[in-house]
């Protein structure tokens, strides 16, 4: 049996190809939307990839299925309650598909999405998407109300912990993934270590599942409609290449260089998400409009075609183009965190917080303003003191880049602190308890 496990570390998502290196066919599983990795490495193990299985219509990123359709002919199976507008196979539960003589048994698992099914390999290992996950289960609130995702989820993961102790689990997703808030970065477990060390497994009925898994604080990305709108509409094609432009013209400006390069000289109102940082994709979707003209600032072609590779897995498909040789005449002073103590105390700047909202309840520092980074474009400065500088905050110092870009494309003085963060402030800090925590 042939199985390779591909992930990417930016989205959190792993995708699969499974086949037999005998008879030469393979199966790709949950692909991504850059399609190039699956064939180089179908070509290097001498197999042919003869379906595309989707565990479900996927919301975080775009997917490969049409590229392989429409490129190679290669046909497409997924559940039929997806409803998709693209033709496809349709899979029953307990169906028996082969690549080879592999089996792949199909298991329809609701409850992150109605149409959810997980794949068991040879009868050795499950394929599990987005149901179980190392150290966590999916979140229910993505495709219909949280409770009844919730309680459809409870009995798939039953189903699933039904199959033998010994079988390998292989998730969707890892650390990384919105569509978790506590797994693990192990890209692979058991049934039975799941089944003992598990949170989302001990609960013992439905109700008491349903009341802790409904409430879901990991923030849902603003790309998500769209990308489910194009995973489930007509298949889309490979993007157009990513040129260099001439001129910036009237565009948004993504600066993907990292957070030191952008203070010290940027494009006038250019929003700094660096491509080198985690969790790319995810934060430039926060930020970015999918209707408006983008063009990237990187320092480099390999750092602007990395960019547009992570821009179009969560929708971006259509880039005006990029540019690494531009007048970059805006700067930003960033702040250190001795400097930041100092600055408090003549009180001649004002915190703002742009972590969410879990992350301040452990600690924050005392009179700072909360705004998560992912918030500012659509709140603006509300709340903000414009005669004062605004001093950005995060963890590690990424997010303050970010935020600290937004709030000077509207105009404020605002200075991040990009090394260190809360995880290394020295000062004072004020933990906050909500009700019903532990």
């Amino acid at each position: 049996m042939l199985f390779r496990q591909f992930v990417d570390d930016d989205l959190g998502c792993a995708s699969y190809l499974i086949g037999d290196s005998a008879t030469g066919e393979a199966f790709v599983v949950d692909p991504a939307y850059a399609i190039e990795q699956y064939l180089e490495a179908a070509e290097a193990d001498g197999v042919r990839i003869v379906r595309v299985l989707e565990t479900h219509t996927h919301a975080d990123h775009v997917s490969g299925h049409g590229r392989f359709a429409l490129e190679h002919g290669v046909p497409v199976s997924v559940h039929p309650v997806a409803d998709p507008a693209f033709p496809y196979e349709p899979l029953e539960d307990e169906q028996i598909l082969r690549a080879g003589s592999v089996a792949v048994r199909v298991l329809h698992t609701p409850g992150h999405r109605p149409e959810h099914c997980a794949f068991v390999v040879a009868e050795r290992l499950v394929l599990t998407g987005d149901s179980l996950f190392v150290g966590d289960a999916a979140r229910p609130d993505l495709a219909v109300d949280a409770r009844e995702g919730a309680e459809g989820l409870f009995h798939s993961l039953q189903r699933l912990t039904q199959l033998p102790d010994a079988y390998d689990v292989y998730p969707g997703h890892v650390a990384g993934s919105l569509c978790g808030a506590a797994m693990s970065p192990a890209r692979s477990t058991t049934i039975g270590a799941e089944k003992r060390a598990n949170v989302a497994l001990s609960f013992g009925n439905v109700q008491e599942f349903i009341t802790t898994s409904a409430v879901v604080s990991t923030p849902r990305p603003p790309t998500t409609a769209r990308v489910v709108e194009l995973n489930r509409g007509p298949f889309v094609a490979a993007p157009t290449p990513l040129d260099r432009v001439p001129e910036i013209g009237e565009a948004t400006v993504l600066d993907v260089r990292p957070a030191a390069a952008h203070a010290v000289g940027h494009v006038h109102g250019a929003f700094n998400v660096p491509v080198s940082a985690s969790s790319f994709a995810t934060r430039a979707g926060f930020i970015l409009d999918p209707e408006e003209r983008i063009v990237l600032h990187a320092g480099d072609d390999d750092e602007a075609q990395r960019a547009a590779r992570g821009l179009r897995s969560v929708g971006f498909l259509e880039l005006a183009g990029y540019v690494t040789d531009v007048d970059a005449t805006a700067s930003s002073r960033p702040v250190e965190l001795d400097e930041l103590e100092r600055l408090l105390e003549d009180g001649s700047v004002q915190v703002l917080d742009v972590r969410e909202q879990s992350e301040r309840d452990e600690g924050y520092i005392p009179g700072s303003l909360h705004i998560p980074y992912r918030l500012l474009r659509e709140t603006g400065t509300d709340g903000l003191d414009r005669t004062k500088p605004v001093v950005t905050i995060c963890e590690t110092g990424t997010r303050a880049s970010i935020a600290a870009s937004v709030l000077a494309a509207a105009g404020v003085d605002a200075r991040p602190v990009l090394d260190g963060g809360l995880v290394n402030w020295r000062g004072q800090t004020v933990s906050f308890r909500r009700c019903g925590s532990s």
